[in-house]
Order: structure tokens, then C-alpha cells, then sequence
């Protein structure tokens, strides 16, 4: 007897084929009104699925099947004939169309059955579960290209990490907030892919991790902001992540506003010296700049992910480089000790400072003690904090775009590291200015101080004497420069000569973005670039400006090219989206 698996009224009902040519081949593919659909006759029964798997697109009229079960002769992806559904998460489920018998005649009903929102949401949580890159791009693609908003998928996968990592927030987390962060800076296209990349991050920093199991908040106690700081201070102090965790969830809950939990979370964070190496300060940036993006929804997850790595973290001052020859961490403790005076001091006189010229190469210099002391004279002499913060910023900045490429390889990361503590330093006192994170901006000027031997001899920086007429044709010449290693001078060089012809900053940016986004993820690269914008965006288009984007040009192009894998996942992805034929004829 014939039989199908689903009937469906005749208003909507399609003919496909006859069921006597279908039992005689065992499968046919049919197209119907666009849609390329498999027939099979099995077991005495017709079903119809999607020609393409969901997986790759390679298409499965034709494939084995037994006991109602499909197996897609590429990669063995199983499917239930009747329903469509996968017996394999990294596959996705195909869509499977209601077969009427009639006179001898297939039917189908082509009708849209599928909530696809709520589909690709589900895959997406499939995909970072399962660690499945090419699920999480298919994902984002989808929900982007439905007009989703951009901030649905970045939660998901905020809640999800802040939730599975044993270790608390980490590179993953940070990659996608800074990617997030860059969203409006890149070409619309570019925006799925940005996403992608980040989700991705997430997904593997919480491969086989297990689940945090928060701590509560205090019972029946409303303690005051100074009484929680504190306390929050001396739980980091002994290193007790609990016992902090559960001071900054009764934070939450006693609903201190978001400028005091940053605060609170500065100021432990700049109680010891440039805890590893500025990680962790811009771990507690991130997941701050992550909250704004979702209105503090995850309030308690997010900051509850921050507490190993800022307990736990490496200080400094137990670091021979900060002690020996010279004793930096008393160097900067002293001036710590001036900062309330010179602070009352220059607020007669707040933001008329113009020594810009003076402190600029004594933060180059050899000079550590005439630096710091410098710093606190700015203080004194009306500069405000975010001044100080981005020249010493900007300093840092200047290291990577003068870094000699004699050294060695890893010395790029002893050069990026004081920029992008520095930009957070600045970002967080932009946040909310405070005495205690203004102790940032000594430990980042300490870290130029250290790194100076790779400036020696300085790169040239790229001046304003060699433009030309078209500058847009120069940006055609990027993606050619970072297929071809070793091209850090030529790659400063030309995004100098754009800039200083008049080109576009803004195309600028969006074309590094995208170049940085076709390479396989690199959470210095990543933060990197995120740090030169929000500096230029600072500076403004000057020399200074400038001078930003030319050390993330070079930086990017000391780590290109890679493998590009994962832009190869992505653009499967994508192809699979627009309907290519990958396998088909």
C-alpha cells in the first residue's frame, strides 16, 4: 500500500510528479515555484525534502535511505525523512514539504511552515553549545538579513559565555564586544561577518566548560556605595573571587548606578600595578561597554564573569622589570600620593593646559622619574584626566607605529599592550573619572617607559610630502599589501598617503576592518584596531589622528596573511544563504 507521511488540504497543494515514475527511479528532483525539492519512494512511502543539505549544500536526491533515514553522501548527515530533523546538530534540519496522493499523483504543499526567527535563534544557541562555527555564521546571516537587530544575537552570545567559562570573562567575550563596538565604523556587509567572528570567539573560549553557578547577593542588607567599595576592594586584595562576587551582585541588586559599579570595579583594578600586563583592566572596559549594549540586562552574569581574573590576576610589582634597576612601582606610589593636591590645585585652571609639546617626549624619554613627575605637574597645571589619558595614549600608539621591525616578531605585543591599556585606561575615564583609575595612566606611562628599546632606532613616521591627485585608488592597493607578508613600512606608509591626499578616514577604517576581518581571528589585532579608532576618533584628523592609524595598519599587516579559515566558513556560509550551488549542476 502507498502511503504519505502528510496530507494537507488542496488549496495549497502543488503537483510534482507521478508516483509511478518516482517508484521507478526511487528519487527525483523536481523544481516548484523556485524551490529545488528530492523525492523519494521508500518503503512503500513518498516524502519530500529541500534538495540542498543544510549542511553544505550538496544536494541529496539520489542519497541512501533506510529505515526512513537519509544519509547525505558528503558528510553523512542523517535526516528523518518524514519530518526533515537531523540526527546531527553540526547539520541543521532540512525542510520537509506535506506529500497528498491523488489519482496516481504526487502533491506537495509548498506553503511556509517555519518560524524562521525563532529557528535561526535556536541554531545559534546550537552553535555556540556545539561549538559549530559554520552553524553560528549560518545564524547570523539569517537573523541579520530578517532585520534583526544586531544587539539580539550579541546577547545571546554574552549570556551564553558569561555563563560557561570556568575562568570567567576572557579573550572571546572581549573579541566580541570590541567587534560588537565596531559594528557602525564597517560596511553593512561586513557587519554578519564581525559578528560571526566574535560568536565564534565565544563558542570556543567555552568549548566543555561547565556552567558558573553564581553566588547570592547578601540577604535583607542595603549597604551604602563607600561600604560596598571597600569591602569589594579588600575581597580582590586577598584575592577571594567569591566574596567579591558576592559584593558586586549585592551591588546590583541594591541598584548602585552603572558609573559606581564602575568604580568600584576600577579602582580594584588599579590597586596593584598593570595586572596582567593591562588585560584585566580592559577585560572589566569590555564587559562594561558589553552591558551598555544591552542595557545592563546581564548585569550579574557579566560582572560575576570578571571576578577570577581580576582576583587572580598578576601584579606588577612583583615583576623584577618594575623593581630593578629602578624601583618604579615606588616611583609612581609616590606621585599617587600627590594626586589630591594637584588635582584641587589645577581645578582653577581645568582645561587650559597646553604642555602637550613638553610631556609628549618625556613619555618617549629614558627619564622615568622626570616623566611621572611631569604627569603630576600636568595635573596640577589644569589638565584634565581624559588629556592626560590620551596623550599618554597616544604615546603608546606612537611606539607601534615607530616600532623598528629588527626585533624580534613577539616584541609586537610587548609594544601593543601599553596602547591598548592605555586607550582603556582613557576609555574608562571618559566612563566615569575618578582618583583611583587616574592611577591607569601612571602604570601606562611606566609600560612606554619599559618598551622604549623598541623604538631605537625609531621607524620613520609617514609624512604629508608625498600625496597624490586620486587617493581613493590608493585604497584598491590594501587588500594586495596584506596578501604578501613582511609589508608593515609599505602598508604605514600608504594609509599615511591616503589620508594626508584627502581620503576618506572613515572609508579608511571600514576597508582595514573588513581586511582584518578575512583574516583568521587575532585578539590582539582585533583589539588593536578597536584601540587606534577610538584614539583617532580622539585626536581628530591631524597628524596625531594620523599617526593612530598608521600603528594599526602596521600591526595588522605584521600579522597578515593568515590561513583565512575562517573567512572560508564564513563565505560558505553566506554563499549557502544566497543560494549558490556549491555542489550543484
Amino acid at each position: 500500500m502507498v502511503t504519505a507521511p502528510q496530507v494537507s488540504s488542496a488549496a495549497s497543494l502543488v503537483r510534482a510528479a507521478t508516483l509511478a515514475d518516482l517508484a521507478q527511479e526511487g528519487s527525483l528532483r523536481v523544481q516548484l515555484q523556485g524551490h529545488a525539492i528530492a523525492l523519494f519512494y521508500t518503503d512503500g512511502q513518498v516524502y519530500a525534502i529541500d534538495n540542498r543539505c543544510p549542511h553544505m549544500g550538496f544536494p541529496l536526491q539520489g542519497s541512501v535511505c533506510k529505515d526512513g533515514i537519509l544519509t547525505c553522501p558528503w558528510h553523512y548527515a542523517r535526516f528523518d525523512l518524514a519530518s526533515g530533523g537531523t540526527f546531527d546538530a553540526w547539520a541543521d534540519d532540512v525542510r520537509a514539504f506535506p506529500v497528498h496522493l491523488q489519482d496516481g499523483e504526487i502533491w506537495l504543499d509548498l506553503s511556509p511552515r517555519v518560524d524562521g526567527r525563532s529557528h535561526q535563534r535556536q541554531r545559534l544557541q546550537d552553535g555556540l553549545e556545539q561549538t559549530l562555527s559554520l552553524v553560528i555564521a549560518k545564524s547570523v546571516i539569517a537573523l541579520l538579513a530578517d532585520e534583526v537587530s544586531a544587539r539580539e544575537p550579541f546577547r545571546v552570545g554574552l549570556a551564553f559565555g558569561t555563563r560557561h567559562l570556568k575562568s570567567g570573562w576572557d579573550t572571546g567575550l572581549t573579541i566580541l564586544t570590541a567587534l560588537m563596538n565596531l559594528l557602525p565604523t564597517l560596511e553593512e556587509s561586513d557587519r554578519p561577518r564581525a559578528l560571526y567572528q566574535g560568536l565564534s570567539a565565544v563558542a570556543r573560549d567555552s568549548a566543555g566548560a561547565p556552567p558558573h553557578f553564581p553566588v547570592h547577593p547578601l540577604p535583607q542588607t542595603q549597604p551604602d556605595f563607600a561600604t560596598l567599595k571597600a569591602w569589594f576592594r579588600q575581597f580582590i586584595e586577598r584575592r577571594d573571587s567569591e566574596a567579591a562576587e558576592r559584593c558586586v551582585l549585592t551591588a546590583v541588586r541594591a541598584k548602585l548606578s552603572p558609573a559606581q559599579i564602575a568604580e568600584m570595579l576600577f579602582a580594584a583594578a588599579t590597586d596593584h600595578r598593570y595586572l596582567d600586563e593591562g588585560h584585566t583592566l580592559d577585560f572589566i572596559n569590555k564587559a562594561l561597554e558589553a552591558l551598555d549594549q544591552v542595557q545592563w540586562q546581564e548585569a550579574e552574569s557579566v560582572l560575576a564573569s570578571l571576578m577570577p581574573s581580576l582576583a587572580q590576576a598578576t601584579r606588577m610589582e612583583e615583576a623584577n622589570a618594575w623593581r630593578y634597576p629602578v624601583d618604579l612601582v615606588a616611583m609612581v606610589e609616590a606621585a599617587f600620593a600627590d594626586l589630591p593636591a594637584a588635582l584641587e590645585t589645577g581645578q582653577a585652571q581645568r582645561g587650559q593646559w597646553s604642555g602637550v609639546s613638553e610631556l609628549l617626549p618625556l613619555l618617549l624619554g629614558d627619564d622615568p622619574q622626570a616623566t611621572v613627575t611631569a604627569l603630576v605637574d600636568a595635573l596640577r597645571q589644569g589638565c584634565t584626566e581624559p588629556q592626560l589619558a590620551s596623550l599618554v595614549t597616544y604615546a603608546a600608539a606612537l611606539r607601534v607605529a615607530q616600532f623598528n621591525t629588527n626585533n624580534d616578531h613577539g616584541d609586537w605585543n610587548a609594544a601593543h599592550h601599553p596602547f591598548t591599556y592605555a586607550n582603556t585606561v582613557l576609555q574608562g575615564l571618559t566612563r566615569c573619572p575618578s582618583p583611583e583609575l587616574l592611577r591607569g595612566v601612571f602604570d601606562a606611562a611606566v609600560a612606554v617607559y619599559l618598551n622604549r628599546f623598541l623604538n631605537v632606532p625609531p621607524a620613520r613616521l609617514p609624512d604629508g610630502d608625498d600625496t597624490v591627485d586620486d587617493p581613493e585608488a590608493l585604497l584598491t592597493q590594501l587588500s594586495d599589501l596584506l596578501d604578501r607578508q613582511q609589508q608593515v613600512q609599505a602598508m604605514g606608509k600608504l594609509v599615511a598617503q591616503y589620508l594626508y591626499s584627502g581620503g576618506n578616514p572613515q572609508r579608511l577604517m571600514a576597508q582595514l576592518g573588513q581586511l582584518m576581518l578575512r583574516e583568521d581571528r587575532n585578539f590582539h589585532v582585533i583589539q588593536s584596531l578597536e584601540a587606534a579608532f577610538q584614539l583617532y576618533a580622539v585626536l581628530g584628523h591631524g597628524p596625531e589622528g594620523i599617526n593612530a592609524l598608521v600603528a594599526a595598519a602596521r600591526y595588522l599587516a605584521a600579522h597578515s596573511p593568515t590561513t583565512r579559515s575562517q573567512a572560508q566558513t564564513y563565505d560558505i556560509a553566506y554563499r549557502l544563504h544566497r543560494g549558490d550551488r556549491l555542489f550543484e549542476v
